[in-house]
């Protein structure tokens, strides 16, 4: 690789060896060991878009292998409120950093981005398009957790509900899916909101097993994975907002859950999830199920991201060597409702 911009430019090869150097980086990522094959290097976090989990997760791992961060938030504080063009601030911060991650609300202009430098660059949101590392780290999820119920990905059937036209992180995720094929995944969306008609013909191209359904209404209990999105509304004209509201019908509760799919189905959501009362995506009652495997997959993403750019970098032949005890206090436990297993 050269730079991830999407799903697209990897292969199946290329998804294993992330998710083995992956798999290297547990202690390091987990606060067990120590690594500094980075020391020196700099990264380039660039968020135009709000972002808390992407941006402080690229953040840490960086940093976890031995790196330095420079942040830039939002239009206002940066030289593209004064016009300057993509192709002239990527040029520029190559200039001073090693690898550039970047999010933006413009589909397409990660990509854009990147064609004016050789430096590294991961596109960490681009709009409505794409997430390849939440894709990566929700897939790396899938694994550790089919491993741990000693099940494996083969024919695995996974649900995807919510916002499925904005949500670019299952348009990510139902392309590597399809690398892995044969696989089943079933589709419920709010009207309006369904997956693009062009994806689910690729995928289903590709040896994956669509089927779309109207709600959440039915039977699931062949489900193995419950994969949740937040309604975009960021995303709406003006038009779509106009008297959207969307019922309790399409929520991810423990009703559903008990009721309609198996004991161990596993939940799974991009974050953020709405938490208020109105909200109606994935619901607190959840909490301390452990089922509920939306912070194991919050933190999956720093030894994925740091894979990512070991890969990138070319040293992840490197870390295994370079490993040392951390010197500090790091709790058995980083939640207090983490599931023991």
């Amino acid at each position: 690789m050269s730079h991830l911009l999407s799903i697209d430019s990897l292969s199946r090869d290329d998804i294993d060896h992330l998710m083995r150097v992956a798999a290297t980086m547990e202690p390091v990522a987990q606060r067990r060991k120590v690594t500094r094959v980075l020391e020196g290097a700099v990264l380039g976090n660039l968020f135009f878009e709000a972002s808390t989990r992407t941006r402080v997760s690229f953040h840490t791992a960086f940093s976890r292998l031995g790196g330095s961060v420079c942040d830039t938030t939002g239009f206002t504080f940066s030289s593209m409120a004064k016009g300057e063009s993509l192709y002239d601030t990527s040029r520029v911060m190559a200039g001073y950093c090693d690898a550039i991650v970047m999010r933006h609300p413009d589909q397409g202009s990660v990509a854009e981005f990147a064609g004016a430098t050789h430096v590294p660059v991961i596109n960490a949101g681009d709009g409505p398009g794409e997430h390849p590392s939440q894709a990566l780290l929700d897939f790396y999820t899938i694994d550790k957790e089919f491993s741990r119920q000693g099940k494996t990905l083969k024919g695995a059937h996974v649900l995807m509900t919510g916002d499925l036209k904005y949500g670019r992180t299952v348009h990510s995720l139902i392309k590597l899916l399809a690398l892995y094929a044969p696989m089943r995944v079933t589709l419920v969306a709010p009207p309006g909101l369904e997956m693009p008609n062009h994806l689910i013909e690729r995928v289903s191209r590709q040896g994956l097993d669509v089927e779309v359904r109207e709600s959440l209404a039915g039977d699931f209990s062949d489900v193995d994975v419950v994969y949740t999105t937040r309604i975009q509304k960021e995303r709406f004209t003006a038009e779509m907002s106009e008297g959207f509201n969307l019922s309790r019908d399409f929520t991810v509760h423990r009703a559903f859950m008990d009721s309609r799919c198996n004991p161990s189905t596993i939940i799974m959501h991009p974050l953020p999830r709405d938490s208020r009362p109105e909200a109606n995506d994935l619901d607190v009652d959840l909490n301390g199920d452990p089922r509920l495997a939306i912070f194991r997959q919050t933190d999956n993403g720093i030894p994925v991201r740091m894979a990512i750019f070991a890969t990138l970098l070319k040293v992840e032949h490197l870390i295994e060597r370079d490993l040392r005890d951390v010197p500090w206090f790091v709790p058995g436990s980083v939640g207090v409702d983490d599931a023991k297993f």
